[in-house]
């Protein structure tokens, strides 16, 4: 039986206190995880923004949006490395119909 993949749209947050290199670091991490588990349609790297709130003191972060096609099971896998990454300080992960 083939997988059927269905289309996800997340966005992560990255600090920025390590400086540009850790920041460009976590950012290729992620997307070579997505890369390979999926079908990546875009991937949009918005930059140093001021967050909304401040998260842990800090209010700048590196904001990235995915749209990509996988697993069920990946996304929640994905989601899993998300909250272990110190270097990640929110995501949210949405399916898109």
């Amino acid at each position: 039986m083939e997988n059927i993949k269905a289309s996800y749209e997340t966005m992560f947050i990255v600090e920025t206190t390590k400086g540009e290199e850790a920041v460009a670091a976590v950012v290729a991490k992620f997307k070579a995880l997505i890369e390979a588990n999926g079908e990546i349609e875009s991937f949009n790297e918005w930059g140093k923004r001021k967050l909304a709130y401040p998260i842990n003191d800090l209010t700048e972060g590196y904001y990235v949006l995915v749209n990509y096609k996988a697993d069920k099971s990946f996304v929640a896998e994905l989601e899993r490395n998300f909250n272990i990454s110190e270097d990640v300080m929110r995501s949210m992960t949405i399916s898109v119909a």
